[in-house]
């Protein structure tokens, strides 16, 4: 074999930079890594879109504001360490090119629990204002992890901690974790949370017309069994879509992570797959993302909200352990939603290597 030379190494980076560009015109035939798909002209990038540990991703287009789409994760770090990232964010143009932006946190975290972690935040602009809903996580003591609130001027922070919203203590569900807003069509607003655990599941409340707190005399409904969690919801066709998350999370290449979706004609349920199986049913499996076969990515799920682009093109981040960093850390993907038959499905059903650019104007 001969020897590489520094000029080779210059040559290759370039062109690797070249094809995974999403800006320009050239062309890659890698399609889902498994083949040419001859599909000569389209631009391509490549997955993890974040290479870092970026789990538990959500997503917003705030382009019509900023110009840009923000990432948000759960914490990156041990906590009380200098380079903890309790809230961090990202931006980009394109949602393919992503840097780091801001800690939204930093050390004016919420501690309302102790020792615990912000896991698995929500962002959303409503009422002029950017709202997030995040949880603060204890591992080992699901009875203590719950949900609250944050506000914030900018998208990057710093968001102002409102508090609780949903606890054990509150409304009597443990492990109320991954909090996730709904707003319909006539206004009214729904936080849906909840995680493993046998005084846990999936379930919903409507929340008061600030978002903030629960609206007074509403009551919580279960609408998923205690063996998924990282509720998403969207309307679409006059029905409700729930994507949620099944499976060990965060085992690395033994991760079993994978993502069902369900659907209701109402925000309050009940949720049920294409054959009619509720989702209260252990057992649920209309499974539209799992770990590919070659172990490339491993445990994709907790998937965020869909963008679609300026084509009409639906896409979902999501994050899975990768091969390529020898699956330290869940990094962040984007691949493609498709509707079938009125259900939406991931295009391959597996994480992808590689993918047609989203198109933007």
């Amino acid at each position: 074999m001969r020897e590489i030379r520094q000029l080779d190494i210059v040559l290759i980076t370039i062109i690797a930079t070249f094809v995974m560009s999403c800006g320009g015109g050239s062309s890659s035939s890698e399609g889902n890594g498994s083949g040419n798909n001859n599909e000569d002209q389209k631009v391509y990038y490549r997955n993890p879109v974040i290479k870092n540990n970026c789990p538990d991703p959500t997503v917003i287009d705030d382009r019509t504001r900023t110009g840009y789409f923000y990432a948000y994760s759960t914490q990156n770090g041990t906590s009380g360490n200098a380079d903890c990232k309790y809230l961090p964010i990202y931006k980009s143009k394109d949602m393919v090119h992503w840097e780091f932006a801001a800690d939204g946190f930093g050390v004016h975290r919420p501690q309302w629990v102790d020792n615990s972690r912000v896991w698995a935040p929500d962002i959303n602009y409503v009422n002029g204002q950017y709202v997030l809903y995040y949880a603060l996580g204890v591992w080992d003591s699901p009875n203590l992890s719950s949900s609250g609130v944050a506000v914030s001027d900018s998208p990057t922070g710093p968001f102002v901690d409102k508090g609780e919203v949903v606890s054990l203590k509150t409304i009597g569900v443990a492990n109320a974790i991954d909090p996730m807003l709904f707003i319909d069509d006539d206004g009214r607003k729904y936080l849906y949370f909840g995680s493993y655990g046998s005084n846990s599941g999936i379930w919903v409340i409507e929340l008061a017309d600030d978002g903030l707190t629960i609206k007074e005399g509403t009551e919580i409904v279960r609408l998923g069994a205690d063996n998924m969690e990282g509720t998403y919801v969207i309307k679409r066709d006059g029905f409700y879509f729930m994507f949620n998350s099944k499976g060990s999370c965060c085992s690395g290449e033994s991760s079993t992570y994978h993502v069902v979706v369900s659907r209701s004609n109402s925000p309050l349920g009940p949720f049920s797959g294409p054959e009619g199986t509720l989702l209260t049913d252990s057992n649920y499996s209309n499974t539209i993302l799992s770990s590919r076969n070659d172990k490339v990515f491993v445990g994709p799920g907790h998937d965020a909200q869909i963008i679609t682009d300026d084509s009409g093109q639906d896409w979902m981040a999501y994050h899975a352990y990768w091969r390529g960093n020898d699956y330290d850390g869940r990094c962040m993907n984007l691949d493609k939603i498709v509707w079938k038959s009125g259900w939406p499905r991931f295009e391959y059903e597996e994480p992808t290597v590689s993918s047609v650019c989203p198109s933007w104007k």
